[in-house]
């Protein structure tokens, strides 16, 4: 009898990257699989290359990840689970640099000005980089002494760098969430606390969306997330993401999906899943 084959997780980005310390958390035994977009993180899994995709969708600092709304309802993929990333910056360079010896670093568009206060104090230029993780990786390839990067520290160690500073960001908070999806929705009450998350549209009536969200404040729902984004470009169809404290299967849950459905041209649940144990520390 042979074992079972490991779980294979598709995240966006080169090992190391935020998104892969997400899949670390979730699934720490999980073989990860990087791909270079978000649709190639679906593809993989539709296309039976992983088992679970691993996506961010929105971060404390800068919002929604874009185009995260308008992919997810297209992808054929539930939402099963998920995990939150504190976003901790460290400053990375090859064996035997040290840091008065860096003058110049690498790393994500989105992560340098997160460092700005470290690297003016270390009269330490920088300039952008298509992937922080990737930036590691052709540091450790073949970049210059005097060069270094900005990434997760789990970067580091699988490329060999030294970590020269770590924790150098300029927010303590700076927190990204991610979602984990699977092919299949998986109802389960798998924890105390369940979280539901959907997408819907309403219908073309007056005073639509507040008549569709009287039935979660009657029913004493707490609705954690909502958002709206447009569909196919269009000004008139507009859809809403929605997360929910709940179970679809818990009465007074069941009674506002209920008087939502009433309201609206198309409601479908993207997920059912347990609240991550972070959310009681972030929520303060």
């Amino acid at each position: 009898m042979t074992d079972a084959a490991p779980l294979r997780i598709a995240f966006q980005g080169a090992l190391g990257a935020y998104s892969h310390e997400a899949c670390l958390s979730a699934r720490p035994d999980a073989t990860p699989v990087p791909c270079t977009t978000f649709e190639d993180v679906l593809h993989a899994v539709r296309a039976g290359a992983a088992d679970l995709a691993m996506l961010p969708v929105e971060n404390s600092t800068y919002g929604r990840v874009a185009d995260i709304h308008r992919l997810l309802p297209q992808s054929g993929l539930r939402i099963i689970g998920e995990a939150f990333v504190r976003v901790r910056i460290a400053l990375m360079a090859r064996p035997g640099t040290t840091l008065d010896q860096v003058k110049h670093v690498r790393a994500h568009l989105v992560l340098l000005p997160q460092a700005t206060g470290f690297l003016d104090a270390h009269g330490i230029t920088s300039e952008p980089a298509a992937d922080s993780a990737g930036a590691a990786e052709e540091l450790a390839a073949d970049g210059p002494a005097h060069e270094g990067v900005l990434a997760s520290s789990v970067a580091a160690g699988i490329h060999g760098l030294d970590v020269l500073a770590d924790g150098i960001e300029d927010l303590d908070h700076n927190t990204t969430r991610f979602l984990l999806m699977a092919p299949e929705l998986d109802r389960t009450r798998r924890a105390d606390k369940m979280m539901t998350t959907f997408v819907f549209e309403v219908r073309n009536i007056p005073a639509a969306l507040y008549k569709a969200m009287g039935g979660f404040a009657t029913n004493g729902v707490n609705m954690t997330k909502l958002e709206s984004y447009m569909v196919a470009g269009s000004f008139t169809a507009t859809q809403f993401y929605a997360d929910i404290d709940g179970h679809p299967d818990d009465p007074e849950v069941a009674r506002a999906l209920e008087e939502l459905e009433y309201f609206t041209n198309m409601l479908e649940i993207l997920g059912v899943y347990p609240a991550s144990p972070d959310r009681a520390s972030l929520d303060g």
